[in-house]
């Protein structure tokens, strides 16, 4: 294909030939194609607009990301919701949660608190992620990985609405009562 718009059928040598005659060169295009395809275009702007698209490309895809949450087995309902709500905005932008129970001391022989702990974050998360697995203790830690739901969309906060520059409608000024008619 030629800057032009034409396309040919020609042999190599020729559509080399003609290409260098325009000052351009012939790049390959599609080597599996029969015939293959082959442009007569500048190969340093034919770089540049490959790169661009790849630069783009790489802009434009998520890439996710494992958030680890810790928690500890006896963690107060206000610590644990305060993580829930960061996990929920995780799940929502797309990243995976990985929920931490980490056991110091003693704790490790109430290993079930653990267990219900990140059962229950597990099913408080289920309309936004699911559970990959099942819970699992690993040395001092219990642990369980929560992926995002693919139907959750993610909350956007919308802009507030323009404010107008007019002030808002005054009531009219109350009237003073009715003179007494005198008959």
């Amino acid at each position: 294909m030629f800057p032009d718009g034409t396309a040919e059928v020609m042999a190599t040598s020729a559509a080399l030939r003609k290409a260098q005659e325009m000052g351009l060169d012939l790049v390959l295009v599609s080597p599996t194609a029969v015939p293959p395809v082959a442009k007569a275009i500048d190969y340093g702007q034919f770089q540049y607009e490959q790169k661009k698209k790849q630069h783009d490309a790489k802009k434009k895809q998520h890439v996710v990301q494992v958030k680890e949450l810790k928690f500890r087995p006896n963690t107060d309902d206000h610590d644990y919701d305060f993580k829930k709500n960061h996990a929920i905005r995780f799940l929502q932008e797309g990243n995976r949660v990985k929920a931490v129970v980490q056991f110091r001391g003693r704790e490790i022989a109430h290993t079930d608190l653990g267990r219900k702990l990140l059962t229950r974050f597990a099913e408080d998360l289920a309309g936004y992620g699911a559970i990959d697995g099942s819970v699992r203790l690993e040395g001092r830690n219990a642990h369980v990985l929560i992926s995002p739901v693919k139907g959750v969309k993610p909350a956007v906060a919308k802009p507030a609405a323009p404010q107008s520059q007019e002030p808002p409608p005054q009531a009219p000024p109350p009237s003073s009562p009715p003179a007494a008619q005198q008959s």
